[in-house]
């Protein structure tokens, strides 16, 4: 019977991954333990407690419970009963595009979705500029709609391709090649 215990320690080929991942996250704006955590259940026979993962990782108990709730909140982990168990454990997300998809769909989906209303406003807030009879004034109104309307624009095409990305896992960028932020050559 194999042994189902958690390491004590973690091999090499453990150590690399969870650098690489902790590093990852770090890249992508989490914090860098949570890559950390996540690979060492991710590479794991059996789920595995929070005194485990800090047993193998070296983390405080505070440190692993904050890593553990946030990698919850992102559906990255989950808690399974283990039977005979009276501690909480855990397993990671192993369907990777489901994870990723999750933080696109949350980050840059929100992100998206607020550059398009603050893009609005901002078009919306030029309307009493546009119909000044100061010729200056008109001309730095027209200016800012033509290059507002153009990152508008922008934000919806990056909004379809993310909706496409994330309802097909397959992505046409043909599009961003005919998106011109440069609007002298009108």
């Amino acid at each position: 019977m194999a042994d189902t215990r958690a390491p004590s320690t973690l091999w090499k080929s453990e150590l690399l991954v969870t650098e690489l991942i902790g590093r990852l996250m770090e890249f992508w704006g989490f914090k860098r333990n949570m890559g950390r955590v996540w690979s060492v259940l991710y590479l794991s026979l059996q789920p595995l407690s929070a005194a485990d993962i800090r047993e193998v990782l070296q983390l405080s108990a505070g440190a692993v419970s904050m890593t553990l709730s946030e990698l919850s909140r992102w559906s990255m982990v989950k808690k399974v009963w283990v039977p005979g168990e009276r501690r909480d454990y855990f397993t990671a997300e192993v369907q990777l595009w489901k994870m990723i998809s999750r933080v696109f769909a949350e980050r840059e989906g929100g992100e998206i979705s607020h550059a398009i209303e603050a893009c609005e406003e901002a078009l919306a807030s030029l309307e009493p500029h546009l119909e000044s009879k100061d010729e200056a004034e008109l001309a730095r109104a027209e200016l800012q709609r033509s290059r507002i309307t153009a990152l508008l624009d922008l934000a919806h095409l990056d909004k379809r391709l993310l909706d496409m990305l994330l309802s097909t896992a397959k992505l046409d960028a043909e599009p961003l090649s005919h998106i011109t932020l440069d609007q002298s050559d009108e």
